[in-house]
């Protein structure tokens, strides 16, 4: 379990801490219990989400487990760094939905002397790096990576699998939607789709006479 560092030797200069894994792996659940913790230290603390996210509630960080942080939700990581000032600590959920200037936001504001503690998914569910994630994780001094649980292995899940076919990279949803799944379960059903793609598309090429006979 990651342990803040309550010893500052330079308190001109805040740090990026980033928490990062799957879908229902309890990344909001460890960014709350931080920021929760700043709270009881009596820090000043502001956390943003992106304005989409809106599944629980408009205007709170949810986790799956239902625990909640009052936040205020944002068009863009721009406003970030607008609302942030004369703050200790800020948290920033679901940073893979906000656009690449996010980065610079996290930096500035640590350069200011404030702890960002960010939290999103580190894959899209066709398992690339998603977002500004790679390069949050790149600049930040803390990096901690959870995982959910597969549901058809047992074993640590690392992707995201989306049970449908919509192919939008920007799709909200819940069990219902999306599964934890462990890299072996997850390659084994992305290969399996391509290779029923190939036999669909190899059968709108052969032509009707060649099926009959």
């Amino acid at each position: 379990m990651f342990v803040e560092n309550t010893y500052q030797n330079n308190k001109s200069f805040g740090c990026i801490e980033v928490i990062t894994g799957s879908m229902f792996s309890g990344k909001t659940e460890e960014l709350i219990r931080r920021l929760k913790r700043a709270k009881i230290a009596k820090q000043k603390v502001e956390i943003f989400k992106p304005e989409v996210d809106k599944r629980y509630d408009g205007d709170k960080v949810v986790s799956h487990d239902e625990n909640e942080i009052t936040s205020t939700p944002v068009p863009a990581a721009a406003n970030i760094r607008l609302l942030a000032d004369n703050c200790d600590v800020v948290g920033i959920d679901e940073a893979q939905f906000f656009d690449d200037e996010i980065v610079s936001v996290c930096n500035d504001l640590a350069n200011r002397g404030v702890r960002v503690i960010v939290a999103g998914l580190d894959m899209d569910f066709k398992g690339n790096p998603f977002g500004p994630m790679p390069n949050l994780m790149a600049v930040a001094e803390y990096v901690t990576k959870v995982h959910a649980i597969c549901t058809r292995t047992g074993q640590l899940a690392h992707h995201s699998f989306r049970k449908n076919e919509n192919e939008s990279l920007v799709m909200l949803g819940e069990t219902e939607e999306y599964e934890p799944l462990s890299r072996a379960a997850f390659y084994n059903i992305m290969f399996r789709e391509k290779v029923r793609k190939i036999n669909v598309d190899a059968e709108q090429v052969v032509p009707k006479e060649n099926k009959k006979a």
